[in-house]
């Protein structure tokens, strides 16, 4: 495939934890290497869920692009924009709603699972039922050929790939199917031993001091059937275990293994030495992230800028829309 062309979205939700760290920004970093990568953040999606509580998205997404920026997502390689500053996502998601089923909106598999999870805000919406079409406008607005997207993610996808090929049918090839680049994302758990998240409250922020990083992870859940530092432990039953993998060094936890199951090193004494790791390896971009910070307007001028770059290519797409419909 020569084209190279790769759209990727984020809600903004404020500032960023290990699990985005290792989940999205870490596949980021190294699809810019090789594509043309248009990555936005999406305060039009936010408002599906957040319509009746707005005051905080512009705040979210300040913090969210310095995460960004800070672990290394480079506006001179990338197009770094926001959604709602590119009007061609919402025209052509008009246009895109006009041709979608129903039915393909109500089987989506995300449907009734966030409105069964979140049932304190009321998502009997149009614009929640209809956020498949925002986008695939999204990625297809761009005329993307991959997506970087998890095996979950999949069933979202082909909804986009259906959406598109039925503008291609009902009037001319206008749109590539965008295909699935399938991305390893590595299961990142919280202080208590559920998937990290901000909404959970058991989340290890990328901006938070190496104070707070040591104190979070000193709560974090250990061995269960572990009570007493006598007692042999099992690394594999063990919460705080899991982020050895990604900060302790191969050697250090194999050490660490063995004196855990032998009962020669205790809970609290391996969670410090997972706490230093976390903070040597996190400060680099601590440090560049508050020398950011500094930079008055830096990232406002970083997304007018991307948007004025993404604007550019989404017109000549909407011209083309246009041509198709004869209108």
């Amino acid at each position: 495939m020569n084209n190279k062309r790769i759209v990727s979205g984020m809600r903004p939700t404020g500032k960023l934890h290990l699990g985005h760290f290792h989940g999205v920004l870490s596949n980021w970093l190294e699809l810019q290497k090789n594509f043309e990568c248009f990555f936005f953040a999406a305060d039009w999606h936010s408002l599906t869920t957040e319509y009746a509580n707005t005051d905080g998205i512009k705040d979210s997404i300040r913090e969210m692009v310095l995460d960004w920026l800070a672990f290394g997502i480079d506006p001179e390689k990338s197009v770094i924009f926001e959604q709602s500053m590119v009007p061609q996502h919402a025209e052509l998601n008009l246009i895109l709603s006009m041709i979608t089923p129903v039915a393909w909106l109500e089987r989506n598999p995300t449907y009734k699972e966030m409105q069964e999870n979140l049932e304190t805000k009321d998502l009997s919406t149009y614009g929640f039922l209809g956020y498949p079409v925002l986008m695939a406008s999204d990625i297809i607005v761009y005329k993307a050929a991959r997506v970087p997207v998890g095996q979950d993610q999949i069933p979202h996808l082909e909804i986009t790939r259906e959406i598109a090929r039925r503008f291609n049918h009902l009037y001319s090839p206008v749109f590539p199917e965008p295909a699935a680049l399938l991305t390893e994302t590595p299961k990142v758990l919280g202080l208590d031993g559920r998937k990290m998240s901000k909404s959970y409250g058991n989340a290890i922020f990328l901006s938070d001091s190496a104070e707070e990083t040591r104190k979070k992870v000193l709560s974090m859940m250990t061995d269960t059937l572990r009570p007493f530092k006598k007692d042999p432990g099992e690394p594999d039953r063990c919460v705080a275990f899991t982020l050895h993998s990604l900060y302790v060094p191969q050697e250090k936890r194999e050490e660490i293994v063995v004196n855990c199951r032998n009962a020669t090193l205790g809970c609290v004494d391996c969670k410090k030495i997972l706490a230093q790791c976390m903070v040597d390896t996190l400060e680099p971009f601590r440090a560049k992230r508050e020398n950011l910070a500094a930079k008055d307007g830096l990232v406002q001028e970083v997304l007018a800028e991307g948007s004025r770059k993404a604007e550019a290519v989404a017109k000549e797409t909407m011209r083309d829309v246009r041509a198709a419909l004869k209108v």
